[in-house]
């Protein structure tokens, strides 16, 4: 996430948390094992500790076809309250055999459900919609599986308050899920370990513009309306997904390495609100320098004259919210590589994703002129050891604790004191394989543990357990 740290919090959390255990993944039967059936009902979660109803098990969800039609509200000042009527064309393959499988999907009403064309029998149960297919899904054969819904859209907030998923605005909606927002809009196996390739149709009233993830493949108009129509041909976590709907205007160049870039700046804005996506081009260039090829077939932004206070890195084209500043902006685009292209298996490795960016902001600074990543490091280190800014295992920060600022701070900190204890040679050696090995994928921070001592050829136990997993200030490693 972006300029955030702790403002957007842990979502569904209370819920969850009192369902800790509940979602856990199926076990699957081996064939022939006396009295237990072949067919078996997918779980309701996909078996993440922090948040057990997101996600969805015995199913992998390969591509996702979002057909959104949105009327955005009234101009009245309140309350703001839009109109979703879509369709969701997911292409799904069992990884075991069903009778049963769920989608994450709330706030929302689903009115018709096909499996390989056949209208299917399902429900509805607090966020899940729940899918009963006959003939019976088996492992490894894949089927289509169609969800027509809708309803009215509202402002969702998280457990602290903060606004997230689909977020309807005065002019439109903006979209920002992390981590499990994406359900507010489209039925949908939430959870990062799922990736999916993406296409979207987004209808809205003409003088609108529809932003999402990827290449603009298409724009047309009839009837007052017009669709804009958008592809990402590359995995994405679910919670990256966006269709931000607003008063925007479009700017299409390249960076220097010729990598397109479409900006969508909302008119009503200062003319000073996009100034620090003024040197994306550049910073692209540095961060492959230091990272490999920028991940991705295309690059941008949105920024929107919203109130829901936070940046988010969705895939290929972050979210700001009223103002893109420099550092914010160098913040997201390295999540592209760290969190986007490699997102975390768990949610409780998400210092993964923020440890990064923010290191990575540091070298952006360090690079154009500013702070070193040193005297950066040396501010965090400044804090005095009875800061409750210490009180926190940043490997296992707690669903409420996700997004508090040690895990942003300490784990840049903590990328910086690997950097100097293994050398710069292994320390950028292994970011560039932590990339390439886990591309497209995810991975925890065990996983990230035993790369470093891989290619630093070092035992860096006794260092990441001080580092990682040790609630207290580190005075020596």
């Amino acid at each position: 996430m972006g300029a955030r740290m702790g403002g957007l919090g842990v979502l569904a959390g209370i819920a969850a948390l009192a369902a800790l255990g509940a979602g856990q993944t199926a076990v699957v039967a081996a064939p022939g094992d006396p009295g237990t059936p072949r067919y078996q009902a997918g779980s309701d979660g996909i078996g993440d500790d922090y948040f057990p109803l997101t996600g969805n098990g015995g199913i992998d969800v390969t591509h996702y076809d979002l057909e959104l039609r949105y009327t955005p509200p009234d101009p009245a000042p309140a309350p703001r309250e839009g109109t979703l009527e879509a369709t969701a064309t997911l292409d799904l393959t069992p990884t075991q055999d069903l009778h049963q499988f769920n989608l994450d999907l709330r706030g929302l009403t689903a009115t018709s459900v096909r499996v390989g064309r056949k209208p299917m029998a399902f429900s509805q149960v607090e966020n899940e919609l729940v899918v009963t297919p006959r003939p019976k899904l088996k492992t490894g054969r894949a089927v289509e599986v169609v969800v027509e819904y809708g309803g009215t859209t509202i402002r969702p907030t998280d457990i602290e308050g903060a606004l997230y998923g689909w977020v309807t605005t005065r002019d439109g909606a903006i979209v920002v899920s992390e981590p499990d927002g994406s359900a507010t809009w489209f039925p949908v196996n939430d959870h990062p370990r799922d990736k999916a390739t993406y296409s979207f149709d987004i209808t809205v009233p003409d003088g609108l513009v529809a932003v999402a993830n990827g290449d603009l493949v298409g724009e047309r108009s009839a009837g007052g309306w017009t669709t804009w129509s958008w592809d990402a041909p590359d995995q994405m976590a679910a919670y990256l997904a966006t269709a931000s709907v607003g008063n925007f205007e479009l700017r299409e160049y390249a960076a220097p390495n010729g990598l397109p870039i479409i900006d969508a700046i909302d008119r009503d804005l200062p003319a000073t609100a996009d100034d620090g996506l003024t040197q994306q081009g550049e910073m692209i260039v540095f961060f492959e320098s230091l990272f490999g090829p920028y991940p991705f077939t295309s690059y941008g932004a949105i920024v929107d004259d919203d109130s829901v206070g936070y940046a988010l890195e969705t895939q290929t084209r972050p979210v700001y919210s009223r103002v893109a500043n420099e550092g914010t902006v160098a913040h997201e685009l390295a999540h592209q590589w760290f969190g986007n292209a490699v997102s975390p298996h768990r949610w409780q490795d998400i210092w993964l994703n923020e440890g990064w960016a923010t290191y990575d902001s540091w070298l952006w600074t360090e690079h154009d002129g500013g702070s070193t990543a040193q005297a950066r490091f040396n501010a965090v280190m400044n804090r005095p050891a009875t800061s409750s800014f210490w009180n926190l295992e940043i490997a296992d920060p707690g669903p409420f604790g996700l997004f508090a600022g040690a895990v942003y701070d300490r784990g840049a900190a903590t990328l910086h004191a690997l950097r100097v204890k293994i050398g710069d040679e292994a320390f950028f050696e292994t970011a560039r394989e932590w990339v390439t090995r886990y591309d497209d994928s995810t991975a925890t921070t065990e996983d990230f543990e035993a790369l470093a001592e891989e290619i630093s050829g070092q035992d860096l136990d006794a260092f990441f357990d001080v580092w990682l997993h040790t609630p207290t200030k580190p005075t020596s490693w």
